[in-house]
């Protein structure tokens, strides 16, 4: 396999962002995957919504391995170990939760896929480490502490990496706030790839808003 687990992970922390979207159509779903790969952005989260999901993105995930191999496809939203399961035999790369399902988790470890689970506590950060997961997702972001609350756990669990999900905005100012704050990356949605670029099909739009935010984080690390 290509992209195993390690690679996964490295290639998360490096771009900084995980962009997150989800689409019906899956020609569109390709030029906003294949926007955000050249805007620096590889590992991406497509989200599961809606009835045929799966198949979408199993036709997705086949295409890309063809055509886009660096392109690093996880899926997020997943909320038990079946869907996981469904997933990962479509060539899901990584594996997201709004909350931390340990079936799910067993059934990534099984796989040696990444799983980043949505924790809102530090106990659930805890639960998280214990079942082997690299990275926790804070979720939602913003309203379970924000920056604050990232820094006071890092305190007594300074191994913890960190990538919320909801409150991190694609600009300087965010990005300084949050990245200062000790996460590792950030998974961003529609002010990443916002809903006036796609129904306007402008894809070089979305490579250059991913772009800019890629190279914002870069600088703020090198900083």
């Amino acid at each position: 396999m290509r992209h195993d687990r390690l690679s996964v992970l490295t290639a998360l922390e490096s771009q900084g962002v995980a962009p997150v979207f989800y689409h019906p159509d899956p020609e569109v779903c390709l030029n906003v995957i294949r926007a955000c790969a050249r805007g620096g952005a590889k590992a991406i989260e497509f989200t599961n919504r809606g009835d045929f999901a799966v198949d979408l993105f199993g036709d997705l995930a086949r295409e890309v391995q063809k055509t886009d191999p660096e392109v690093i496809l996880g899926i997020g939203s997943v909320v038990d170990a079946g869907t996981a399961a469904l997933y990962l035999n479509r060539g899901a790369r990584f594996v997201v939760s709004p909350c931390l399902v340990e079936e799910v988790a067993r059934v990534c470890n099984r796989r040696m896929t990444a799983y980043f689970p949505g924790c809102g506590s530090v106990t659930e950060i805890g639960q998280a480490h214990e079942l082997g997961c690299d990275i926790v997702k804070l979720f939602p972001g913003a309203s379970v502490g924000g920056p604050d609350f990232v820094k006071a756990v890092l305190g007594p669990m300074p191994w913890t990496k960190i990538m919320p999900t909801g409150g991190v905005d694609p600009d300087e100012a965010s990005i300084a706030k949050w990245f200062g704050a000790g996460i590792v990356a950030a998974g961003m949605g529609s002010k990443l790839i916002t809903d006036a670029a796609v129904k306007a099909g402008d894809w070089a739009g979305v490579e250059a808003q991913v772009k800019r935010t890629v190279e914002a984080i870069a600088k703020f690390r090198a900083e």
